[in-house]
């Protein structure tokens, strides 16, 4: 069975959620989003990327990213924006709405799961715990299940850059998982057991894996990129070797002859798929290992170079240096005191 780099990449980028909240909706309205850079830190603290997502439990809207054409959505659709894009959601194609953020407070006061209503053009209204019941909102034409997914970007992630804009998952195509989440999202809304906050926040985590396990599924065979790259027969090979052993002293040679490919037709295919060279995709590639045994483990710098395929600590050094900007060990402190200043808020 060959070796699972997606998987690999989804647990290397520390995939979380942070907190899910609904969205009632009647009358003729819209809701207009910034782009997740606003507030990231808001929203998920520390965290370098943020993609938001919205699932329609009920009735059907339009959604867009600011400046690209509307699609119509609904019930059962999901819809992602991987690249953290300013949106807009809105009862008819074209509605704009001004910028209104004002629902970050109750993030800001831990109070969760909570509800933003639309009612006509007049803004969002934010009710707190104890209103926000998506079950009970039977006045309005349309409600969503929202929430955010943070990721790290750096060194090395390549699954987000080969993502669309607004990935929409039809409730026609969805997965049993997807339908699952619906209905969770509705009943724990409604009940509030204690841990449903933490039990949805993971299937938040879930919902953005599948979510991507189904994009794949629907692209055309013309497609390029690190996801259809996964699929080719020679380009999907090399990468689950260099996954499955990055210690490994692979060179171009090697590679080829593993894959059953020439060195320059392989050279060739990977960089039409990846944008990259095998070898140099492979140092990016243990960047992103070593970063994160940086920052979860007590680690030396020296062994952990060792561990990513580095016969020596200098070697390493430079190369983390190019890539990230910064030697290991300063890398390792700056993180540190990141998560100490995050856990002192």
């Amino acid at each position: 069975m060959s070796h699972d780099a997606l998987s690999d990449v989804l647990r290397s980028v520390r995939l979380r959620s942070a907190v899910f909240y609904y969205v009632s909706c009647g009358d003729h309205w819209a809701a207009e989003a910034p782009g997740a850079k606003e507030i990231a830190q808001a929203v998920m603290p520390g965290t370098e990327h943020v993609i938001e997502y919205h699932v329609i439990t009920k009735g059907e809207c339009w959604a867009a990213v600011v400046g690209e054409p509307p699609l119509k959505i609904r019930q059962g659709d999901t819809i992602m924006l991987p690249h953290g894009d300013a949106h807009v959601i809105s009862s008819a194609a074209g509605l704009r709405a001004k910028v209104d953020i004002s629902w970050l407070q109750e993030m800001k006061l831990n109070r969760r799961p909570f509800c933003i209503t639309y009612q006509g053009l007049n803004g969002p209204q934010v009710m707190g715990p104890k209103g926000a019941d998506i079950e009970s909102a039977d006045s309005f034409q349309t409600s969503l299940v929202c929430g955010f997914i943070g990721c790290d970007t750096r060194p090395f992630n390549p699954l987000i850059a080969t993502l669309p804009r607004l990935l929409h998952l039809p409730a026609s195509g969805n997965s049993a998982f997807s339908e699952q989440f619906i209905k969770l999202a509705a009943t724990e809304s409604a009940r509030r057991s204690p841990g449903g906050e933490a039990l949805l926040e993971r299937m938040s985590e879930m919902l953005f894996v599948d979510a991507v396990r189904q994009y794949v599924d629907t692209l055309p065979e013309s497609s390029k990129g690190w996801l259809a790259g996964l699929r080719d027969r020679c380009v999907g090979r090399a990468l689950a070797l260099l996954h499955e052993r990055p210690a490994a002293q692979w060179n171009i040679d090697e590679l080829s002859k593993q894959v059953g490919l020439s060195r320059s037709a392989l050279h060739e295919r990977f960089v039409e798929f990846i944008g990259l060279p095998p070898v140099q995709y492979l140092t990016n590639w243990r960047m992103q290992l070593a970063s994160r045994l940086l920052r979860d483990t007590q680690s030396s710098v020296a062994s952990i170079a060792l561990e990513v395929g580095y016969d020596s600590e200098p070697s390493f050094a430079r190369a983390f240096k190019r890539l990230v900007g910064m030697p290991p060990a300063t890398w390792r402190r700056a993180q540190a005191r990141k998560a100490s200043n995050i856990n002192s808020v």
